[in-house]
């Protein structure tokens, strides 16, 4: 058996490992849920433990494959969620739970952001005040000091599992490049964080892990975490990257003008350009580093998959796992438009421009509209989403050509919802032949950290091909460009009541 290499994908519900050849092949893989802990309608939050947890049972399992030999794995790299924080004390022990990027209660805290730097944040870090790290620290300093006392630094739920394969100390915590638009207290361009921004933001250096390449070697397997999954002691382990850089990397999507959709619990539109254009206008996509020296990922996100699982959970009413055939079965009958019905998807707040109170809705709801029609109207408001993220994109990039877009994820395995996003785009729509791409994609990282993957942008292009073609419907298409108009006024017509509900609950469950 060749050299192999493992990539760890920490998620919002699932950590998953592969273990893999380095020409891309995938030996084993193996997961486990990572359970959410809801403490009302703006508090989610996760035990960190289960992440790790989770990786080692995960790797345990993969070395049970009667192809896998433990003495080959040369490397492993860990991906993870992007937007939460999770403290830990000076022996690297979780300090705070992780905070999610499904909690919402730094609300206060971006809009402060907001005020005090505006277009100012979105031109250093490359992402406007939005839930994420900088808002999160100052609300644990605020509502509880004493674990923002005992967190000696602040990182991210895989570089928490990172440390802890490699049994670090505080001292050498670690943030990879990728993650730092979402800090919200770093200097984008320079790779550093920003004394301006920090002063802001109200947290010290002190706090914050040092800065690293994601190929950089940040430690070996420690003995304990060796003898619990049954790879040898010593292992490299390399910082990783975040879950969408992870992805990009391991579809294959590292040179300009490549469009990419993680179809996850979180949908995610990302386009690789060679530029930095922070969206001061619009307020909605995110500038990030890629994994390929150069590569700049402008992105946005909403919720996604995790739409189909509370439908099937809360509106059907059923204990399944939220499959996507089975939610979205009979879906294909009905017309483009759902017959006049649109849904408004951003339940947990809408991201960007970041709106925390905004809810969810159905316009145009009437008798006639069944439960495809209710599903088919939520796969479509995320494609009209991507459709706003597209036509800011081009306006921040005139220079961008596209004729398709790599999709990844749980939510790639729905015909009907590739077949729906291609309609709303006008573009192509590529199902490619792996899966688990933030896997893959860890694992990528680990490999040129060892030296056994040289060009890292060369081997994501070899190992990576499209499956299956989803192209656009002429008359679909047509349809859905007055759509988008729609669902743009309904989301705003929203905004106003969104608020008045958002505040009337928060004083219910005060």
């Amino acid at each position: 058996m060749s050299d192999l290499l493992i990539g760890i994908d920490i998620g919002t519900t699932t950590t998953k490992v592969g273990v893999y050849q380095s020409s891309g092949k995938l030996i084993a893989e193996a997961s486990r849920a990572n359970p959410l802990r809801r403490h009302g309608p703006d508090a989610c939050d996760q035990n960190p433990n289960d992440f790790y947890q989770g990786a080692v049972e995960a790797i345990s399992r993969c070395l049970i494959h009667p192809e896998v030999d433990s003495g080959n794995v040369r490397a492993i790299g860990v991906a993870g969620q992007m937007a939460g924080v999770l403290g830990v004390d000076v022996d690297f022990n979780p300090s705070t739970p992780y905070d999610s990027w499904l909690d919402l209660r730094c609300s206060p805290d971006v809009s402060y952001l907001e005020r005090e730097l505006g277009d100012a944040l979105i031109e250093k870090t490359g992402c406007a005040a939005m839930i994420n790290h900088a808002p999160k620290m100052r609300w644990w300093r605020r509502e509880e000091p004493s674990a923002y006392r005992e967190t000696a630094k602040f990182v991210m739920p895989g570089g928490y599992v990172a440390g802890k394969l490699a049994g670090l100390s505080a001292a050498d915590a670690f943030i990879d490049r990728t993650y730092l638009h979402f800090t919200g207290v770093a200097d984008a361009r320079c790779g550093c964080w920003s004394p301006e921004l920090l002063r802001v933001v109200g947290v010290g250096e002190e706090k914050l892990p040092q800065i690293v390449e994601p190929t950089a070697v940040i430690g070996g397997l420690q003995r304990e975490t060796a003898e619990r999954t049954g790879l040898r002691q010593g292992v490299p382990i390399a910082a990783g990257l975040g879950d969408t850089a992870a992805a990009t990397l391991g579809s294959g999507v590292v040179r300009s003008n490549q469009l990419l959709d993680v179809a996850g619990t979180a949908a995610v539109f990302a386009g690789s350009t060679a530029d930095f254009r922070p969206d001061t206008a619009d307020r909605t996509l995110i500038v990030m580093r890629g994994a390929v020296q150069g590569q700049w990922i402008s992105l946005a996100y909403l919720s996604g998959g995790g739409l189909l699982s509370w439908f099937d959970r809360e509106v059907l009413g059923r204990v399944g796992d939220g499959e996507f055939p089975d939610v979205t079965a009979g879906v294909e009958t009905v017309a483009a438009g759902s017959d006049g019905l649109v849904f408004v998807p951003h339940l947990d707040g809408q991201i960007l421009p970041s709106n925390p109170m905004m809810r969810g809705a159905w316009l145009g709801l009437n008798r006639q509209h069944t439960k495809p029609h209710l599903v088919r109207s939520i796969l479509e408001s995320v494609a009209y989403e991507y459709d706003r993220y597209l036509r800011i994109l081009r306006r921040l990039h005139p220079e961008f050509q596209v004729q398709d877009v790599r999709v990844v994820g749980g939510g790639a395995h729905s015909d009907v919802w590739n077949a729906v996003k291609a309609s709303v785009l006008g573009l192509t729509y590529a199902r490619l032949d792996r899966d688990e791409l933030g896997c893959w994609g860890a694992a990528l990282v680990a490999g040129h950290a060892v030296g056994l993957i040289p060009d890292l942008a060369a081997a994501a292009e070899a190992s990576t091909t499209v499956r299956t073609q989803f192209e656009p419907e002429t008359r679909a298409h047509e349809r859905y460009q007055k759509m988008t108009e729609i669902y743009a006024a309904a989301v705003e017509s929203i905004k106003v009541p969104s608020a008045a509900l958002a505040a009337i609950q928060g004083r219910e469950d005060s």
